[in-house]
């Protein structure tokens, strides 16, 4: 089962929470709201887009990075916190 299959009730809430994101970011713009407003609702939704991508990104190396039924100490775990580390800072 693949894990967005496993977690989608989960990432299908955040997904939801984003679209409102940006129906706020088309609100505010609509109504002439000021920049700094405007501002403010970009970075929150940019934010919810990193957040969900690194969660997806995370289950994706967990899950798909090494089979860890046929190849059980090939998976690194050390070494997939690190990387996810890295990619979790990127993504912010």
């Amino acid at each position: 089962m693949s894990h967005t299959i496993e977690h989608k009730d989960k990432l299908l809430a955040r997904a939801r929470r984003l679209r409102g994101q940006v129906e706020a970011i088309e609100r505010a713009l609509a109504s002439e709201a000021g920049c700094e407003k405007v501002m403010h609702l970009l970075a929150s939704a940019r934010a919810a887009m990193a957040g969900l991508m690194a969660e997806v990104v995370e289950d994706h190396v967990q899950t798909h990075l090494v089979d860890r039924e046929k190849h059980p100490d090939a998976f690194n775990t050390e070494a997939a916190d690190h990387l996810l580390s890295v990619i979790r800072t990127y993504l912010k």
